[in-house]
């Protein structure tokens, strides 16, 4: 099975689901700024990295686990789906993909923070906002990562591909 967290620049809440997807974060308690820092790629994507699949590992169960950044493109999704068909008929391989939306985990402050500090480049105030906005939306992204294994496992059977927009997922815990 293949896992890819996508959401519009790929590199702050994705790349905190797929570190929890992986068991490279605590998922007990609250994290600290230096743990939310420490995430692979989280703020260190750039713009020019949107549309790249990137590889943060497998799992316990061998699933690769990936993220993508979509920009604000409704196609890309679809694109990768129709292209993933596409290779399965080819080549008669047929595991599953899990595409998942971490977009609506995304609380207000993260967005004025990677507007900040991405954008921008104002880190002194954009980076502090981001690790508020990771604290506050912590575990709105565990819960989504556990609903997508679940949802992945339990579906592996009968879809080839799955896309979970996670709509339940916004606004929880006043994020």
């Amino acid at each position: 099975m293949i896992y890819i967290y996508n959401d519009y620049g790929g590199t702050h809440t994705t790349s905190l689901a797929a570190a929890y997807h992986l068991n490279k974060l605590p998922k007990d308690r609250e994290l600290s700024k230096e743990e939310i820092l420490s995430v692979d790629y989280f703020n260190k994507l750039q713009t020019s990295d949107m549309g790249k699949l990137i590889l943060h590992g497998r799992d316990e169960n061998g699933n690769a686990v990936y993220t993508i950044g979509c920009g604000a493109s409704t196609v890309v999704i679809p694109a990768l789906k129709n292209f993933w068909l596409l290779l399965q008929g080819v080549s008669q391989d047929h595991e599953t993909i899990v595409f998942s939306n971490t977009s609506p985990t995304v609380p207000f402050v993260m967005t004025i923070g990677g507007f900040l500090s991405r954008r921008l480049k104002v880190n002194f105030i954009g980076v502090p906002l981001l690790v508020l906005g990771a604290q506050q939306c912590c575990n709105n992204i565990i819960r989504l990562v556990e609903h997508t294994r679940t949802i992945g496992m339990s579906q592996a059977d009968t879809e080839s591909i799955i896309v979970l927009e996670n709509k339940k997922f916004k606004d929880d815990n006043g994020a």
